[in-house]
């Protein structure tokens, strides 16, 4: 991401909201290359993984200055209460480092 006069430029289009809280709604451009050259269509990879049930919503960024790409997700609560008791686990903030669940 690059930063000029303040602004941070992620390459995502967004919406400020009156609490000032931003909404990114729209990706400016849907391919992005790395630093090593590679091209990577994040929508692709986020639609393989959003399948999953456990999986609310992602988002993917990279940008020209690295050689790799960030992966933010979101869990499904109702699921995620669902794996928790069938596997006999406590619902907290650990279950996210669980290695059977990733």
């Amino acid at each position: 991401m690059l930063s000029k006069d303040g602004w941070l430029y992620s390459g995502d289009v967004g919406l400020v909201h009156p609490s000032g809280a931003i909404q990114i709604i729209d990706r400016a451009k849907n391919i992005f290359k790395l630093s090593q050259g590679e091209y990577i269509a994040p929508e692709k990879i986020e639609n393989e993984f959003v399948k999953s049930e456990y999986i609310a919503q992602i988002w993917i960024h990279g940008d020209s200055l690295h050689d790799y790409v960030m992966m933010f997700i979101v869990l499904d609560p109702d699921r995620m209460k669902t794996y928790c008791k069938a596997n006999g686990v406590d619902y907290d903030e650990t279950i996210v480092k669980s290695e059977p669940l990733r």
